[in-house]
């Protein structure tokens, strides 16, 4: 499946790894957020609320007697993204991956491209790999994944085992996480990923600039929403950037998502997110496109690039591309 793609940007790093501190690695783990199942979703904010900061509306917005703080109600709550790639564990899929590592001069050091089958019954989901042809030292001796962003790509999207009992409910509370470092930054990144704009607590030095839609961030970023047609179809376009003078002082370079206008579901979503510390740094720019297949959202195109670099790690550039066909 082929799709039109915009330029979709987002940039974030730190994970957590042994030693005196935690480091959410933003870059890459937001596809862990976005599909481990360890916790559920849930609307959490107050319907009365009143979004302070000036909010830039097109000529078509305003006719329509947009309902602003609505929306940004809306937007912060919103269940059909994360229910999306929920509903993608469900189904068998094929997936065309494509995924390449730069050395400092942006050449391919390694590569790996594969076409796989996601395999679907009696309760449990498996991959099986149909193609696959690597470059580089893309593996180890023993065939582990020599890159951490390889290897995490790998937990997520390819099951070697079966995986069962799964569902794709996203009613309820967000559960606390489970003992283990990846299950609590999961728990973190769920929350930055399908709850932009909420704190993400426990990642040093960042504070609370994730907190997008606060006092004391907000003012720092321009909000517009436009109406466009995206892929033949009416939606609603919320851009969030820096303002002028911010652009070094804020976690997202971009935030950009088009809600259909008809059911407000999330069609695409552009991010960019970026931070440096003298701990970690990060650069990182993420594509997610969707489609409707029997009256169900699912994702179509997930494109990642990353660089990033945590003391006591070596730095990682990492592109990928899957390309998902229902």
């Amino acid at each position: 499946m082929s799709m039109t793609m915009r330029h979709i940007q987002c940039k974030s790093a730190g994970f957590i790894f042994p030693g005196h501190f935690k480091i959410l690695q933003y870059c890459f783990l937001t596809f862990a957020a976005m599909l481990l199942p360890s916790c559920t979703y849930a609307q959490q904010y107050d319907t009365v609320s009143i979004f302070r900061v000036p909010v830039q509306l097109d000529s078509f917005v305003v006719k329509s007697s947009f309902d602003v703080n609505a929306f940004i109600r809306r937007v912060r709550s919103d269940t059909t993204f994360y229910k999306a790639f929920k509903n993608m564990r469900l189904v068998p899929y094929m997936a065309d991956n494509d995924i390449r590592v730069f050395d400092k001069n942006n050449h391919v050091h390694a590569s790996l491209k594969s076409r796989t089958k996601q395999i679907t019954g009696k309760g449990c989901r498996s991959t099986k790999v149909l193609e696959e042809q690597t470059t580089g030292d893309f593996y180890k001796r023993d065939s582990d994944y020599r890159y951490y962003t390889a290897a995490l790509y790998a937990h997520l999207f390819f099951a070697k085992e079966p995986v069962c009992n799964e569902d794709d409910i996203v009613a309820g509370e967000i559960n606390a996480p489970e003992n283990g470092a990846m299950a609590k930054s999961v728990y973190q990144l769920k929350q930055l990923i399908f709850n932009p704009g909420s704190k993400v607590s426990g990642v040093p030095f960042m504070g609370d600039r994730a907190s997008i839609f606060d006092a004391g961030e907000a003012e720092k970023y321009d909000f517009k929403i436009s109406l466009q047609s995206y892929d033949g179809e009416e939606c609603y376009v919320f851009r969030i950037t820096p303002q002028k003078g911010y652009e070094h002082k804020t976690l997202y370079d971009e935030l950009t998502t088009w809600f259909r206008k008809s059911d407000l579901s999330i069609v695409a979503r552009d991010y960019s997110l970026s931070y440096s510390t003298v701990v970690y740094d990060f650069n990182v720019r993420m594509k997610v496109r969707t489609t409707q297949v029997g009256g169900k959202l699912y994702p179509t195109y997930i494109n990642y690039d990353g660089n990033w670099h945590v003391i006591t790690k070596k730095r990682e550039r990492v592109k990928f591309t899957t390309k998902v066909s229902y």
